[in-house]
């Protein structure tokens, strides 16, 4: 597994030099320091640098979803690799996988591989796991990305009980084992990706057996920054997430803090070369 940390836009010395990067394409269409700083990240050999669509930004801030046809610039703005096909949180499978037939073949026309993340509605289970298994089967995806948003509300708990969000995406994992889905899409060469992290960064242990590739958050970072420590809870936050949406442009100014966020990021890679190391 790669682990790949995300920063506000004036803290991006924090997550140089990582091997796997996620952008952002609401924040690489605005700031073209924040491509260039991508772009040069991408010359370092084995690095891989995915271009997400900045679906769940734009629904948690009530907004459309970014234009699909603008991602294929920003992608070659910042040497992306892959690009994540527009996904649509509490929208049916179909509306995804519509998606997925138009736009895939135009970015791998382009050059970039293919990032799908299977959707469904609020409470429909089945339909993620159909939504999966179209990704898992399909020659025109090459990685699939498990949600932070898609997942809980399948299970209705992406708000008001952490226990059960925090345990949502290792149910739902299971549940894909179990019907030799992940199997599937090993066998079809599928990388598979977790987008984000839930109520602490002890997920990683809970869901390390899973043939997970690479994992992005914000999380250790953020919450650093605004004064959270990783600690020795089950899930690795007492209170589990906190709840306060990233601000990208948010400079700190308290050394205090940063080290803090430092320290966070050295709890998750260590627990990340834990499960490398067996």
């Amino acid at each position: 597994m790669r682990f790949c940390h995300i920063a506000p836009v004036p803290h991006l010395d924090l997550v140089q030099h990582q091997s796997t990067h996620l952008t952002l394409a609401h924040l690489a269409a605005e700031d073209t320091a924040y491509c260039e700083f991508y772009k040069e990240q991408g010359k370092r050999p084995n690095t891989v640098n995915i271009m997400d669509n900045s679906g769940f930004e734009m629904f948690k801030a009530g907004m459309p979803n970014f234009p699909p046809d603008e991602l294929v610039g920003l992608a070659k703005k910042v040497d992306a690799d892959y690009i994540v096909i527009p996904d649509y949180p509490d929208m049916p499978s179909m509306v995804g996988i519509d998606d997925a037939r138009r736009y895939a073949p135009i970015f791998k026309s382009e050059g970039f591989g293919t990032f799908f993340v299977p959707q469904s509605t609020k409470g429909d289970v089945e339909d993620l796991i159909l939504s999966f298994a179209f990704a898992a089967s399909n020659p025109l995806i090459d990685y699939i990305g498990i949600s932070i948003l898609a997942v809980p509300h399948a299970y209705n708990c992406e708000k008001g009980n952490n226990l059960q969000r925090f345990m949502c995406r290792w149910k739902f994992m299971n549940e894909l084992r179990s019907r030799g889905l992940l199997q599937l899409a090993k066998d079809n060469d599928k990388l598979i990706h977790f987008l984000g992290m839930v109520d602490g960064p002890n997920e990683i242990a809970l869901c390390k057996d899973f043939g997970i590739d690479t994992w992005d958050s914000s999380s250790a970072v953020w919450a650093g920054l605004n004064g959270l420590e990783f600690d020795n809870s089950p899930t690795g936050l007492f209170d589990g997430k906190f709840e306060k949406h990233v601000d990208f442009q948010a400079k700190v100014e308290d050394n205090t803090l940063v080290q803090l966020a430092k320290h966070n990021m050295d709890y998750i890679n260590e627990l990340v070369r834990g499960i490398n190391e067996v």
